[in-house]
Formats: structure tokens, sequence, C-alpha cells
């Protein structure tokens, strides 16, 4: 049953013609009372996994080559992720090779990232794993691009002074002025992530998508204040929307005419909402969107999206163009107290073209399929890809 004792008791090794054999065990996962229930599993069926003990059974089971107790202390991560597991079970699926596992974690993040920060967990989470997190289109954004980046905030702070041990509620005071302390002390000529301390973090926030952040006017000017982010990435990012704007007014930009995947994935607006009951919400989200103001209503288990251009006010400039098209991805999901996904559904990516305040239903919910709360995050694109400042 074990490749481990097979190989070691049939081949040419000393092992085989010896009575008593001394085992080094050369994997610190493993301590003895894994070792008992590894044995143990070749004697029985069935073994009871104790999630706290898996990631230690899971060393012993790999160490004996017994591959169906491998397998059983995959479904048994896969089954028992939460926040205090997740970070450990992605770890010890890359160390294992359990694929399947590693993936599995991936997606809880991505979908629970923002809903179940603690300070545990933002410890735990490397600067790799975090990277991967932030530059997705799947991450479930909520609300809008600006918590992201006060989620990353946070991270970053806890990822320096680990031994911080407030709640969860601190955090963003505090590292706002462990952050302000620093900025002291550089005397305001570098940008936190271009100092010896921050510059491991530039990849992760590399990937935040600063144009859907510096819309909004409370948000640039946190972003301006913290001067975490070098000065060349918002002036760049700057530029970029002030000739997105120029082509909405002056050039005519409809938006996007076909789907192209990877502006899509890489450059759309990511936001979200959760609904707590069923009921009738509406809701926009702040900043200029390049003259369109989109509303979102969730109605008698619709979803719809309408154009404003003259009925309700609006913060911001709107174009009055006959028609205008964004392309976007609408998804639904609702989740257990452990964040595990009990039912999604998704538009996938479609281009969508309104007319003046014109509304159109996106998604149609069936009653059968839906547990509340239930979380809406989009994927928007609102200007023509081909004719971005930056191509």
């Amino acid at each position: 049953q074990s490749g481990y004792f097979s190989s070691m008791f049939s081949g040419s090794w000393k092992e085989s013609s010896m009575n008593v054999i001394e085992l080094e065990i050369p994997d610190q996962n493993i301590d003895v009372e894994a070792l008992q229930v590894a044995f143990g599993s070749l004697y029985r069926d069935d073994v009871l996994i104790n999630p706290s003990r898996v990631v230690a059974l899971l060393a012993a089971a790999c160490m004996l080559q017994l591959d169906g107790l491998i397998q059983q202390c995959g479904e048994t991560m896969k089954e028992t992720i939460t926040a205090q597991t997740v970070c450990g079970y992605y770890n010890s699926a890359g160390t294992y090779g359990l694929d399947s596992v590693k993936k599995k974690c991936l997606e809880w993040l991505l979908n629970n990232l923002m809903t179940h920060q603690s300070v545990g967990l933002f410890k735990e989470l490397s600067i790799n794993l975090m990277k991967q997190l932030i530059s997705s289109s799947n991450l479930f954004v909520l609300q809008v691009e600006m918590d992201v980046y006060t989620a990353l905030k946070k991270w970053m702070f806890l990822q320096l002074v680990p031994s911080w041990n407030g709640s969860f509620k601190q955090v963003l005071t505090e590292a706002d002025t462990w952050f302000a302390e620093r900025r002291r002390e550089f005397g305001g000529n570098v940008s936190f992530l271009e100092s010896a301390q921050g510059s491991a973090f530039l990849p992760v926030f590399a990937h935040l998508r600063l144009q859907y952040i510096i819309s909004d006017l409370a948000s640039a000017r946190i972003v301006e204040r913290d001067a975490l982010l070098p000065s060349e990435w918002l002036s760049s990012v700057y530029k970029q929307q002030w000739f997105a704007m120029l082509r909405a007014e002056q050039d005519n930009d409809i938006g996007p005419q076909e789907i192209n995947k990877e502006e899509l994935e890489g450059n759309s607006m990511r936001c979200g909402r959760k609904l707590a009951k069923d009921g009738d919400y509406c809701w926009r989200w702040t900043g200029f969107n390049f003259g369109l103001d989109l509303l979102v209503t969730y109605t008698n288990r619709y979803i719809i999206f309408k154009r404003n251009t003259l009925n309700q006010p609006c913060s911001s400039s709107v174009s009055l163009q006959p028609r205008r098209s964004i392309a976007f991805r609408l998804r639904l999901a609702s989740f257990d107290c452990s964040g595990k996904m009990i039912c999604s559904r998704t538009t996938g990516y479609q281009i969508l073209s309104l007319e003046k305040d014109q509304e159109q239903i996106v998604m149609n919910l069936d009653s059968r399929l839906l547990t509340f709360p239930l979380y809406i995050c989009c994927n928007f694109l609102y200007t023509s890809p081909e004719k971005r400042a930056d191509s």
C-alpha cells in the first residue's frame, strides 16, 4: 500500500534485511500523532481526519506515499477552508503538490478577501499571494477600488509590524499614524513604496486600478496625503484620465464596440455591493466615468442598468450622445458564514448599448437560487480600448 515501504523492502537497500528500522523524518510538519494515523490507515478503510491535524497528516501521507490518504486530506482541506485555515492550506498545498486545493484556496480568497478581513489573515497573506489576488479581475471588490487600496494599506502595515495585536477596527488608524511617521522621516522627498522598507510591496500596489480611485475627489486627496505611491504613477494616471475625458467630450467616443477580454480583465472598473435581504436597491458608483452616468437597480429579482442623462441629477459631466456603449460582466453570489459559495450566476462579458435614459435588464434571478445576503460584483469598461491614451 505504501510506495515508501515498497521501495525500501523490495530493492537492494540495507533496510530490506533489517529486523528493526529507524526512520528519519525530514519534514518538521510530521509528528508522532500524524504518523500513528498514517500507519493506522494501512489497516482500515476509513480514517477520521481532524481538520486541525490535516496538514501534519498530509505531510506524513506524502512521505509514506499513501495516495488514498493524500486524496482524503485534500478533500478535507477543500471542505474546511476558512479565514483561519486558507493561508496554511494554500502553502501546504503548494508544498505537497495538491493543485486542486491550492486553486480552491485562491478562489476562496478572491471571493472573500474584502469581507473576511482580519489581523490574523492579513499577517499570513504573503506578498506573492496578495499580488495574485489584487491583479485578478475575479476579485470580488466591495465597494470600489478605493476599498482595495485601503485594504492594501492595512495589510502592508501588518506585514511590516507583525507584533501589532489590536482589533481590526483599529488597524487603519494605526496604519495611518505609522505611515505618517515614515513621511516625516523621509521629508516628503520619496514615496513609501520607493523606500527600502516599502520597495518589496511595489509589485502588489502596481496592480491597483488607479484610474478608478483618482476619479473621486475624497479618494484622490487621501492617496495624495498618504504618499505611499510613486508620484510618477499618479502623474501618468491623471494624464490618462484627462485624455479619456477629452475623448468622451470632443472625439465622439461612444465606448467599446467589441469584447476585448484582455482589456476588460486588466483595466475594467471593479465594484460591488452586498444585498442583506430581498427588496429594492438602486445605486451608482461615484466618480467621473467618462461622461456616462450608470444607475444599477435590483428590484423584483431583476438587475437593471440605466443610462442617466436628463432624469436625475449627477455630480459630474454627462454625455448627451444619442448612444453610448459599455463592456461589462456582472457576477452574483451568496456564501455561507465560512465564505463557502452556495450559489452563483454570471452574465459573462457583454457589450451593452444604451440610448438616453434607456434602461436594460441584464439579469433575471431565479428565486430558487437566491440565498441572502447576496453579493453583486461588476466589471465595467466605459472607453474604447483601442483609443486609450497610454496605448
